[in-house]
C-alpha cells in the first residue's frame, strides 16, 4: 500500500525540522542578548574611557635623551575626572622691555640671576622656579650684556621645559594629558590654543592618526605671541607672556616701514608657499619661480591697535636671501630665515596669537 506523504513518517520529519528551527532561533536570541549586555567575548560592559592624568611628574629619560610616553594607567572609576592643572591663558600682555641705550649693570638683577643659577644647580634642578625668576629679571633695567645673558638662559631652559617631553610639577604653561576615546590632535590643539603640529613634535607622534586612547601626552597651554623691535631687527617669541627665544628679522624699507602697534594672526592667514600677486608690478609669483619672494611660509596679519589698526596685506614670511635679514628692505612685511619661518608658523594660532611691533 502506498504511504501518504503526510503520514506518520512525514510527521516525524516535520517535528524534527521544527525542533531544529526552535533551537537555532534560541541561539540567535542568546547571541544578540550577549552582544548587547557584554557577557559574550565580542562585547564588554567595562567603561573603557581613560582618565585624565593630573600628575605632572617627569618620566624616565630614554636612551635618546627624550622623554618616553608613560604607560596608560586606569584610574579608579569612583574618582572624579579632572583636567590638567593649567591656568587659563590670559589676554596677551607682553612684558615691556627697554631696549634703549646701554645702562650700567644692575646689582639687583645680578643677584637674581645668581639665585636662578643656584636653583638650576640643585638636585633635582628647580627649572620652573629658575624660569620664573629669570622672567622677572627680564623686566628690570639692566645692561645689554645682562639682558643678553638672561635671554640666553631662558632660551636654553625652554629647550627643556617646552621643546622636550619633560613635564614638571606646578608648571602653568605645560602639563600632561591622558587621551580619551574619541580625542583628536586637532581638537586638543584648538582647546589649548596651539597648533597640533607642535604637540606631535614634542611627543614624537608620527602622524595624527597614531594618537590612541590611554596615551599620556605633553600639552602646551598657549597661545604663542611675538614682539618685534624695529630698532634692533629682532623678533622675540613668547608663550603667553613668558620669553622663549629670539630671531633676527628683516623689516620695511624707508617709506614702507613696518607699522608699529598690535596685530593678530589673520584667520585663514597661515599658508605654505602661496601664489602671490604683486600689485606694484602686476606680476604673479609662483613657488617654483627662482625669484619667488615669500620663502617657505606666509603668516598673514591683521592690524588691531596703534599705527597697525585697520591695516591689511602685511605678513611674516620666509626668504632664501640671507642679506634681507637684519636690514630694512621689504615693503613692510617681516622676513625670517626659511627655517625660522617654519618654526614660527608651527607655533602661531590665527585669532589668538598676537604680534606687537615696537620701536
Amino acid at each position: 500500500m502506498a504511504r501518504h506523504p503526510f503520514g506518520p513518517r512525514g510527521g516525524r520529519r516535520g517535528r524534527t525540522r521544527n525542533r531544529i528551527y526552535i533551537i537555532l532561533g534560541l541561539l540567535i536570541i542568546a547571541v544578540v542578548i550577549a552582544v548587547k549586555y557584554g557577557s559574550y567575548p565580542f562585547g564588554s560592559n567595562e567603561d573603557s574611557t581613560p582618565e585624565i592624568r593630573t600628575d605632572a611628574n617627569v618620566p624616565d629619560v630614554n636612551e635618546t635623551g627624550l622623554f618616553s610616553v608613560m604607560e596608560p594607567r586606569q584610574e579608579p572609576m569612583q574618582e572624579p575626572r579632572q583636567e590638567p592643572k593649567l591656568e587659563p591663558a590670559p589676554e596677551p600682555n607682553l612684558p615691556k622691555i627697554e631696549v634703549g641705550p646701554t645702562v650700567e649693570p644692575n646689582p639687583e638683577a645680578a643677584k637674581l640671576i645668581t639665585e636662578a643659577t643656584a636653583l638650576l644647580r640643585e638636585k633635582p634642578s628647580k627649572i620652573i622656579e629658575a624660569r620664573e625668576t629669570l622672567k622677572d629679571v627680564l623686566l628690570m633695567p639692566m645692561s645689554a650684556q645682562q639682558r643678553a645673558s638672561v635671554k640666553d638662559q631662558l632660551s636654553k631652559l625652554a629647550k627643556i621645559w617646552l621643546f622636550s617631553r619633560a613635564s614638571f610639577p606646578d608648571d602653568r604653561l605645560c602639563g600632561n594629558l591622558q587621551v580619551k576615546s574619541g580625542d583628536r590632535l586637532e581638537i586638543i590643539g584648538e582647546r589649548f590654543k596651539v597648533p597640533y603640529e607642535i604637540i606631535m613634535e614634542i611627543n614624537n607622534i608620527s602622524r595624527p592618526e597614531a594618537l590612541q586612547a590611554g596615551d599620556t601626552i605633553k600639552i602646551i597651554n598657549g597661545p604663542f605671541n611675538l614682539r618685534i623691535y624695529r630698532s634692533t631687527f629682532t623678533m622675540d617669541l613668547y608663550l603667553q607672556n613668558t620669553y622663549v627665544r629670539s630671531f633676527p628679522v628683516g623689516l620695511g624699507k624707508p617709506g614702507n616701514e613696518t607699522p608699529t602697534g598690535l596685530w593678530v594672526v589673520k584667520p585663514g592667514g597661515k599658508l605654505i608657499k602661496p601664489t602671490w600677486y604683486d600689485k606694484e608690478t602686476g606680476r604673479t609669483y609662483h613657488p617654483e619661480d627662482p625669484d619667488y619672494p615669500l620663502g617657505s611660509r606666509w603668516i598673514g596679519l591683521e592690524g588691531l591697535a596703534g599705527a597697525a589698526k585697520g591695516r591689511t596685506g602685511f605678513g611674516i614670511h620666509g626668504t632664501k636671501d640671507p642679506e634681507e635679514i637684519g636690514a630694512a628692505g621689504s615693503r613692510g612685511c617681516i622676513r625670517l630665515h626659511n627655517g625660522d619661518a617654519i618654526l614660527v608658523y608651527n607655533l602661531l594660532v590665527p585669532t589668538f596669537s598676537q604680534v606687537e611691533v615696537a620701536e
